[in-house]
């Protein structure tokens, strides 16, 4: 299944790379030189699990800055170290470049069997920053950010974290961009968090700190929804596989499966943010609403939260 979508990716590519699979990792390590890791123990039935035990106690869920991420982590560990010493086994000059969440703690642990080989990423600061250009009027490519032209300041790390320069050709624009409410709430985090906020804080906050500066907003927001992310991404994936897997059975060519992959994915809709932001008719007064499901596009029928009720608690907009 993974050899089909990557065979479909790589169509029409010049000089894309040779893909074999393997069913042991001993046996696709030798002669490595870098290794990308992005697994889900447990699968996302696991996740679902996580988010909805954490709700039935009355705590925020989610996977990487809720007590579902505690969850995920305890089962991931044991898994990530056995990797880790087979790739000191059989790799040991191998750059390991970990993916998976929660990817602070993984790589933490990685690195003490693998030193200072293991390199953790996370594309939430950069994807933060490269909204903020674009609300600045500001188009530049994936090239600027390799050769320096453009440069992040982003205090923290990875999903606990908060942009506070933004510099391009030797000029921090993120000021200019902070200084006007329309530009603030043209990109995703600044419909979360709001103008007045952003300019309080002085910074962009990464879309994940909802959960501490909303608390209360989100666990609600999530107790009323009708499904939690992990449970609708278990059936979006289910369904996109056999989908994938039937146009296997077909004899379906790769452009069609990449159709089909296409269709049942959502691709092209722009995921929702984790809430949003607007005026209660009842008091007139501006409010946050948290999403269940953070980064995910549901069907305007099928959004599992109440986008017209008012939040209940004059403290909306303040932070636990």
């Amino acid at each position: 299944m993974v050899a089909r979508v990557l065979a479909d990716m790589a169509e029409g590519v010049p000089d894309a790379p040779a893909v074999r699979t393997f069913t042991a990792l001993p046996a696709a390590l030798p002669g490595t030189d870098f290794i990308f890791s992005a697994i889900r123990v447990g699968g996302l039935e696991g996740r679902a699990a996580d988010e909805r035990i954490a709700l039935e106690h009355g705590v925020i869920g989610q996977e990487t800055v809720g007590a579902g991420g505690i969850s995920y982590a305890l089962r991931t560990i044991p898994v990530v170290l056995d990797i880790a010493e087979s790739v000191k086994k059989h790799a040991p000059h191998a750059w390991f470049i970990n993916f998976t969440n929660p990817a602070g703690v993984i790589t933490e642990v990685m690195t003490r069997v693998l030193g200072n080989k293991v390199v953790g990423i996370c594309d939430s600061p950069v994807g933060l920053a490269r909204r903020c250009l674009l609300a600045a009027g500001i188009h530049r490519g994936a090239a600027a950010f390799r050769d320096g032209s453009v440069q992040i300041d982003y205090i923290g790390l990875n999903h606990l974290g908060w942009l506070r320069g933004l510099v391009v050709d030797g000029a921090d624009v993120l000021p200019r961009l902070l200084a006007d409410d329309g530009a603030i709430e043209s990109f995703e985090e600044g419909r979360l968090f709001g103008a007045s906020w952003i300019k309080a804080l002085g910074a962009v906050p990464n879309e994940y700190l909802h959960y501490y500066y909303f608390r209360r907003e989100a666990l609600d927001a999530d107790r009323r929804a009708h499904t939690t992310r992990g449970a609708y991404l278990a059936r979006q994936q289910s369904s996109f596989y056999s989908g994938l897997a039937a146009a296997n059975d077909g004899g379906a060519e790769p452009a069609q499966g990449s159709r089909r992959r296409k269709r049942l994915s959502g691709s092209g809709r722009r995921p929702s943010s984790i809430a949003k932001r607007h005026t209660c008719r009842a008091t007139g007064t501006r409010q946050a609403r948290s999403n269940a499901t953070p980064k995910t596009w549901f069907p305007a029928a099928t959004r599992p939260w109440p986008w017209r009720s008012c939040a209940p608690s004059a403290r909306a907009n303040r932070p636990d």
